[in-house]
């Protein structure tokens, strides 16, 4: 079990961690002296016991606002998923009617004859 120094407001301290888990130590310790550090320097020299339950009071007010937040978003969350899912909405494409296809090609065969027939008269 690896013993691991950490600095909270100005203060070493000694902590003993699980081998592996020296850097969550480390990210606890750093969040912890960021709480303390203002305390120390607008306070002056503070007994440890009163840094550290100030520090941790303030690092715990944090977390209660985050997981409050956190609860207020799951909420949130679980109110949009249970929305019923839009209807899809329809959309209507035109569809040509079998009819228009054969009056098309009925006017295609009128105009090609018509252009035969000129044809013929322009040769003659």
């Amino acid at each position: 079990m690896p013993d691991v120094t950490i600095t909270i407001g100005g203060r070493d301290f000694q902590v003993a961690c699980q081998s592996g888990e020296e850097h969550f130590l480390r990210a606890a310790a750093a969040m912890l002296n960021a709480e303390a550090e203002p305390l120390v320097q607008q306070m002056g020299r503070l007994p440890e016991a009163r840094m550290l339950l100030m520090s941790g009071l303030m690092l715990a007010d944090k977390t209660a606002a985050v997981e409050d937040e956190n609860r207020q978003l799951k909420e949130k969350l679980a109110k949009l998923e249970a929305r019923p899912a839009p209807q899809p909405e329809k959309i209507e494409v035109p569809v040509i009617p079998p009819q228009v296809f054969e009056t098309m090609a009925e006017i295609a065969a009128r105009a090609e004859a018509l252009a035969e027939r000129i044809e013929e008269r322009t040769k003659a």
